[in-house]
């Protein structure tokens, strides 16, 4: 093996012990964010939103796909220590952060430039949305009947918007177009600050 192998071994070998490190790092970062919520606009006060996304979104940004899709599943791996959903939440809320940190990362991992960037936070963000959708109707949805009558659930999704009156209506003007705007939310952060976080993260 010649000189130059063995320099290019080694760069690989420190390249993939920095991203092992570095998407552990966002994984605890991304645990913890979880537990900061913020109230739903237009909603009842039992849906909820956090950040904890957005060093999922980075880690796709900056290792690729797979970083991001580790990261939120080392996430909610993490909240099934405390859950109160017996796991149904943490499972819905993996589908729809994978689905939005892995479509972001593909994109981007095929042209890093700002706007291939803009570009995979909107399409991302519509994925993400229609992933709650399915996971809202199919999981979380049922999930809360568990606790509340469907009609009484609906009932609290149209004190705040009155044309809701079926569960595809709690989906179709609630759950998609709010995970949606968390996407958008998170990408705008996102293309703010990963450039300047860029240098600790790849230790230039």
């Amino acid at each position: 093996m010649n000189t130059v192998s063995i320099e290019k071994s080694r760069k690989t070998a420190v390249l993939s012990v920095r991203t092992i490190s570095m998407t552990a790092m966002l994984s605890a970062v991304a645990y913890l964010l979880a537990f900061v919520e913020f109230p739903v606009p237009l909603s009842p006060s039992f849906a909820r939103m956090d950040l904890s996304d957005l060093p999922a979104l980075i880690g796709a940004f900056a290792f690729g796909p797979l970083s991001g899709l580790l990261i939120e599943l080392v996430k909610n791996a993490l909240q099934l220590l405390t859950t109160s959903t017996g796991g149904i939440g943490e499972i819905a809320n993996f589908l729809m952060g994978a689905a939005y940190v892995v479509t972001a990362g593909f994109i981007y991992k095929r042209h890093k430039t700002k706007k291939t960037a803009l570009a995979a936070c909107v399409l991302a963000s519509v994925v993400m949305g229609i992933a709650a959708a399915l996971a809202n109707y199919f999981i979380l949805l049922p999930l809360f009947e568990n606790f509340m009558p469907l009609d009484q659930l609906i009932a609290s999704f149209a004190e705040f918007l009155p044309f809701i009156h079926t569960k595809l209506d709690v989906v179709l003007f609630n759950a998609f177009p709010f995970n949606l705007l968390k996407g958008l939310v998170i990408g705008g952060v996102t293309m703010l600050i990963y450039k300047r976080l860029t240098p600790i993260l790849k230790g230039r």
